[in-house]
């Protein structure tokens, strides 16, 4: 009798079961169609074939755009346009010399979205990083750069406006992007063996007093100097180990090849362009052990360098 009992129940247990499952399942069907009703307008995309959630983002993420790098483009307003918009170099914005107002605003031609590459670094590196067409975002300003006269280069000075407009292009993609000071950069800066723009007539200062780029303190410079005269010798090992530690590619072999003046040249032409000849002199060792004690944070390497 026990065992008949348990025979007749079974399939009872079991049509219960699946019938307990079932409205589970439709509960948590229930659940899920007005949950991505909901969602829909937000974090839900139609691809056609297929939709994509967005709505569990990783933790594990970051800015593709780290550097912002300036140029010149060498050449007039409508010549850099067709250079920049038909040739095999591009940027992701043109600061020209003449703007147009809209509604009483300057307009900033944007040639390339900000979510593409654009070919405007070239052959390049900083901080261990090479490719920085990847990494970054090109503003070129349209400015000739020099021109050859009986004593050299005769660098060509910016319009006030123009690089006005410039840092406050800059100001607005530094804050979507996170960028630190000492990654808003010259061309020359990531290929100091090749270019030489935006050129020591690029107003870096003003710029950093406007929050764009980096720069070195008063105090920190003098402490570095040490009463020394800054046009003194100054240790090209030291200045090789803070250029490179700063994000510079430099060689690492404490003399002054000429690779190692090149890109001493290519620096003093951001932070010291009174005089960017590629001179190893003091100031140039103080100014970059003052830029690496205020942006890099590397104790040890200070203590290093110091002396």
């Amino acid at each position: 009798m026990l065992l008949l009992e348990c025979f007749l129940l079974t399939p009872y247990k079991i049509y219960m079961k699946k019938t307990i499952l079932l409205f589970g399942m439709l509960g948590l069907t229930g659940c899920a169609g007005p949950r991505y009703a909901e969602q829909s307008a937000t974090t839900l995309i139609d691809h056609g074939d297929y939709t994509v959630d967005t709505s569990y983002p990783s933790q594990s993420q970051n800015e593709r755009v780290r550097f912002l790098i300036f140029h010149y483009t060498a050449v007039d307003d409508n010549e850099s346009l067709r250079l920049l918009t038909q040739g095999s170099v591009s940027a992701h914005y043109l600061v020209p010399t003449n703007h147009t107002e809209i509604r009483g605003k300057p307009v900033i031609l944007q040639l390339v979205p900000e979510n593409k590459r654009a070919w405007h670094a070239g052959v390049s590196s900083w901080a261990g990083r090479n490719n920085i067409n990847d990494t970054s975002i090109g503003i070129e300003i349209v400015n000739d750069g020099f021109h050859e006269g009986p004593t050299g280069k005769q660098w060509i000075t910016y319009h006030k406006k123009q690089t006005a407009l410039a840092a406050a292009l800059a100001r607005d993609i530094i804050a979507r992007y996170h960028i630190k000071p000492q990654n808003v950069l010259a061309h020359s800066d990531i290929a100091p063996l090749r270019k030489s723009d935006p050129g020591p007539r690029f107003p870096w200062y003003e710029l950093a007093k406007r929050g764009v780029g980096a720069w070195p303190d008063d105090a920190t410079l003098k402490k570095h100097l040490q009463r020394k005269h800054r046009c003194s010798s100054g240790s090209v090992a030291l200045i090789q180990q803070a250029l490179g530690t700063y994000g510079y590619t430099i060689p690492q072999t404490g003399t002054l090849d000429q690779e190692t003046l090149r890109v001493i040249s290519a620096f003093q032409m951001h932070f010291r362009p009174s005089n960017c000849t590629g001179a190893a002199d003091k100031e140039t060792e103080a100014i970059a052990k003052a830029l690496v004690e205020k942006y890099c944070h590397s104790t040890g390497l200070l203590n290093d360098i110091s002396t």
